[in-house]
């Protein structure tokens, strides 16, 4: 699938060098995975590209979306077969403030917003940020068989006034690929009541070769009136903190919606972030395969060490994303268990609870986006706090 070729995680005294989120904010015994950042070294283009603009001092403000547009319309042309028109992007800082934006122009001050739950953590926050209100939804199905959208209840949702709905496609925390069959009816329900499909597609490049992610916007006509899509190199190439994101539309409406937004929007993309973003969709795909190598092999690693040492422990395996959705229940460890698990076996995960309350009990957020031995003493310690 992947060949032989695999991306192995930088050492953990190198990473601990680090001074980003995930390396500075526990104490030095802790392993830490909750955050979405990977162990990876950079991708040598990226790095490459910003050594030879820290030569040339290229830090001013950046020149606009031509240059990333038109990367982005190469990638995905060549990776997901999806055309993209360079003249309907705009650019921004990152994926969450495009969503912001984007249900800024779609919504009224306490309209309510459908977000599918279990779910990304600051969608809840993101909802209310734009002047929204956050109607739950929570996904069909479970760690067992599977996941779907409940299309009934979303679409009472639009039928009684809902003006939105953010999409995780691919699904962050359940690592849930929706396929062509689960999205073409929601973009049908947002036709049918006018509705809005803000797609937060940030994930579709770590999606496994055997479930390719769809875009939204390539779904249908409805999809492509319907729905606003919002990337990033960001999560698949490691380099969130330096903050670009795309905003991608499909049709007239969809055009009229970026038109209408902030002039300032498109200023908020970073000079490092246009430039790191260009190398990656123009030459990181070598090392973005070996990375979907490496986190296949720890997907079915971690599949593994549970069954070997926490068999109780329910995992469903990713098919996108490197977090695996832990049901940690049967270790009675409460409704919160990462919180045990910090404390006992010095294991930083994600809090369940945060990705919707209920549907989040028991659970925990796992990030396995590490090396092998890393992953194999996580779960070591958390075996051994039981």
């Amino acid at each position: 699938m992947h060949g032989l070729h695999r991306i192995e995680a930088d050492p953990i005294d190198l990473l601990r060098t680090r001074t980003s989120a995930k390396w500075r904010s526990y104490d030095p015994e802790v392993l830490p995975l909750p955050v979405a950042e990977m162990d990876y070294p950079l991708a040598e283009p990226i790095a490459a590209a910003l050594h030879r603009a820290i030569d040339r001092s290229d830090t001013g403000y950046n020149a606009g979306p031509e240059a990333v547009a038109h990367a982005f319309a190469g990638f995905a042309a060549t990776r997901f077969g999806w055309e993209v028109d360079p003249a309907r992007v705009t650019c921004t800082a990152d994926v969450s403030m495009g969503l912001v934006e984007v249900l800024r122009r779609v919504i009224s001050p306490g309209d309510r917003v459908v977000v599918t739950s279990p779910i990304y953590p600051p969608f809840f926050d993101l909802v209310t940020e734009a002047g929204g209100v956050v109607e739950e939804i929570p996904l069909l199905g479970g760690i067992r068989d599977g996941w779907s959208l409940d299309l009934l209840a979303i679409e009472a949702a639009f039928a009684s006034g809902v003006r939105a709905m953010l999409l995780c496609n691919p699904h962050n925390p359940t690592g849930w690929v929706p396929a062509r069959d689960d999205l073409a009816p929601l973009a049908d329900l947002a036709a049918a009541f006018d509705a809005t499909i803000v797609s937060d597609e940030v994930h579709g490049p770590l999606a496994q070769p055997g479930s390719p992610y769809t875009p939204f916007l390539t779904v249908s006509d409805a999809a492509r009136e319907h729905g606003v899509a919002v990337t990033a190199a960001t999560k698949a190439f490691n380099i969130a903190g330096l903050k670009a994101a795309l905003i991608i539309t499909a049709s007239e409406r969809g055009d009229r919606l970026r038109d209408a937004l902030p002039y300032e929007v498109s200023w908020r993309m970073s000079q490092f972030g246009s430039i790191a973003t260009v190398a990656a969709f123009t030459d990181g795909g070598p090392w973005l395969d070996g990375v979907l190598g490496s986190l296949d092999d720890n997907r079915r690693l971690l599949a593994d060490l549970l069954a070997e040492e926490l068999p109780g422990v329910g995992y469903r395996m990713p098919d996108a994303t490197y977090l695996a959705w832990l049901d940690l229940a049967a270790l009675g460890w409460g409704d919160d268990p990462a919180a045990t698990a910090l404390e006992r076996a010095k294991v930083a995960l994600m809090s369940g609870p945060t990705f919707g309350a209920e549907v989040g009990r028991g659970h925990a957020r796992l990030n396995f986006a590490c090396s092998p031995e890393v992953l194999g003493e996580a779960i070591t310690r958390l075996a051994d706090a039981t």
